[in-house]
């Protein structure tokens, strides 16, 4: 029989009763909350710039749970996902065109409807998040549904009736403004209300909780 004392020594102390492990290492769980008016982007950015003035140890390491980890991925994922979607579309509308220019036409209005949803994102104060991204997803289908609006009159226009490319699309302009506008307005209108809602409904209480768990590192 050999002793524990010839081996080892101990002593009585506290221990916590469970270890958390990620995969197979100890880990630690930071939950933290977000202030009134402040993003998910803003706090993750805030606690990326915090831990690397630290300098910790290589043998630490940390990386973000739940609402957070989501977040993270969305940004990663969505440039990926619009160009996914724009060569989706330019693939459609050459096979419907038959044509290599048209479908470049039609996308070339993207751009300024882009920076404009920016511009409205950053006036309003208001994150890139996954809603944000649904919204810029719905412009992009409006401004597409306009343009190929007006180009489908334009070239049956200059078909029909042997005109210029300037003339035909003016034309096309012109007799398309109406469809154009009641659509573009009813889509409008009818995100406003969630746009300009301000009340807390009868769940309040547990959005705020939810909320509290916004992110964990």
């Amino acid at each position: 029989m050999v002793p524990l004392s010839a081996v080892a020594h101990y002593e009585t102390g506290s221990t916590p009763l469970a270890v958390a492990h990620q995969g197979l290492f100890v880990a630690s769980t930071i939950s933290f909350n977000l202030k009134p008016g402040i993003a998910l982007g803003e706090a993750s950015r805030a606690i990326d710039r915090a831990v690397a003035e630290l300098h910790v140890p290589a043998s630490i390491r940390g990386n973000f749970r739940g609402t957070a980890q989501l977040f993270q991925e969305s940004l990663a994922n969505q440039p990926i996902l619009i160009g996914a979607a724009l060569l989706a579309v330019y693939i459609v509308l050459g096979v419907l065109y038959e044509s290599y220019i048209h479908p470049i036409t039609i996308l070339s209005t993207l751009p300024s409807a882009g920076v404009g949803a920016v511009l409205a994102l950053m006036l309003f104060n208001i994150e890139f998040s996954i809603i944000a991204l649904i919204g810029v997803i719905l412009l992009i289908g409006i401004v597409k549904k306009n343009a190929i609006m007006m180009i489908d009159v334009a070239i049956g226009t200059e078909r029909a009736e042997g005109l210029g490319p300037r003339e035909a699309i003016y034309r096309a302009a012109l007799l398309r403004f109406r469809p154009i506008m009641m659509t573009t307005m009813a889509a409008m209108l009818g995100a406003l209300p969630l746009a300009i809602a301000l009340a807390r409904g009868p769940n309040c209480a547990g959005r705020s909780a939810s909320r509290s768990s916004a992110g964990s590192c």
